[in-house]
């Protein structure tokens, strides 16, 4: 492998990487985001208000994104194999 080639799969690793976490951290962004405005206008500085419903949303968008998340890891997979098999010895 020629440091192109390694290039080439550091980036595809890399971009399936941020297609698959991307969703779920951008839902935990909004999801912060609306617990942090709502405490900053009711002055509720309760801890775990903050960890609860955000636990129970990303379990929620996992569930959700799951299929797509596998969809994406198979044929990342799949294009991991087929480049290595094309491998000369």
């Amino acid at each position: 492998m020629d440091q192109a080639e390694i290039m080439d799969v550091a980036y595809d690793a890399v971009w399936t990487l941020l297609k698959v976490t991307g969703p779920l951290m951008l839902i935990a962004l909004g999801v912060g985001l609306i617990i942090a405005l709502f405490q900053a206008l009711t002055q509720i500085q309760e801890m775990t208000l903050t960890f609860v419903p955000k636990i129970l949303v990303i379990f929620i968008a996992l569930l959700v994104l799951l299929p797509y998340m596998m969809t994406e890891l198979t044929e990342f997979m799949g294009r991991m194999v087929d480049h290595f098999i094309g491998l000369p010895n």
